[in-house]
């Protein structure tokens, strides 16, 4: 089981790191559309849907992604780094964070399922959209800063792991996911915020318009919601009795199992650089 979980993460990482810095914008559209199709695809999986249905639905967001890239290339062009977006670009992320800091929290509390197809539609877009368009745009920052951005939730997640179970007593949401704990919540808190001061000190000119303080405090906020990713998508699949979101990477579990922390943090991360 190691060993099949290192050699997939190893191409993996290989493929991904290959995409962030030789593909040009619509390649890397490409890819991020395929991604977050098999994540629709994995997402029907979840909410019980069949097999048909599962199909539709990742065949219909690659389509969406399509149709947007198509109509609105302004979406993948360097302008983006400008920090000039429409005003439905802005929309949309403004939707992801009262979606996850609004809404999600009250979830954990009643753990609501999602019953109604079209409602599981709503909501598989509002999760699996904005994701999209902040992976495409914040790559317009450069392939190094989108890494240091993603990297974030990745120290995050490693933080937590360790610090949890080093000195793990105090769960977090026993009802969602046993195995997290409020050490290990603070774990990743120090994690990233040592993180990001390493960061600001080896390269100054990382996030120029922002000031350390900012910085860190932002990171702080983004750690948080990160666990809100996590935890929303092992609600869901407590739910539907799955222990991944399917098996498409050998040893990883599927795509969503990989993005969950990414879906609630990098739209955040894009509503910060390009809409504020």
């Amino acid at each position: 089981m190691l060993k099949q979980r290192v050699i997939t993460a190893i191409f993996l990482l290989a493929g991904f790191l290959g995409a962030v810095f030789y593909l040009p914008s619509l390649g890397w559209a490409g890819v991020v559309t395929l991604v977050a199709a098999l994540a629709a695809w994995e997402w029907g999986g979840l909410l019980g849907w069949s097999p048909r249905n599962r199909v539709a639905g990742g065949v219909g967001f690659a389509l969406l992604g399509a149709g947007l890239l198509l109509a609105f290339p302004f979406l993948r062009e360097s302008g983006m780094a400008s920090g000039s977006v429409g005003s439905g670009v802005k929309g949309l992320y403004l939707l992801s964070l009262v979606f996850w800091c609004g809404l999600v929290p009250p979830w954990f509390r009643h753990h609501w399922k999602i019953s109604v197809p079209g409602l599981g539609v709503g909501v598989g877009l509002v999760v699996l959209l904005p994701t999209w368009l902040a992976l495409i745009q914040l790559r317009t920052l450069g392939g190094g800063a989108l890494l240091a951005l993603m990297a974030t939730v990745w120290i995050a997640d490693i933080a937590a792991y360790f610090s949890g179970r080093a000195f793990g007593k105090h769960k977090l949401a026993p009802s969602i996911s046993p195995g997290k704990t409020w050490e290990g919540a603070l774990g990743a808190l120090v994690g990233v915020e040592v993180y990001g001061f390493i960061l600001r000190t080896a390269f100054p000119g990382f996030l120029p318009s922002l000031q350390s303080w900012q910085v860190l405090l932002g990171l702080a906020v983004v750690t948080a919601i990160s666990i809100f990713g996590d935890l929303f998508e092992s609600l869901l699949k407590r739910q539907a009795g799955l222990k991944d979101s399917s098996q498409l990477l050998p040893g990883h579990g599927g795509v969503l199992d990989r993005i969950d922390s990414l879906t609630s943090t990098l739209p955040l991360f894009a509503l910060g650089l390009f809409c504020l």
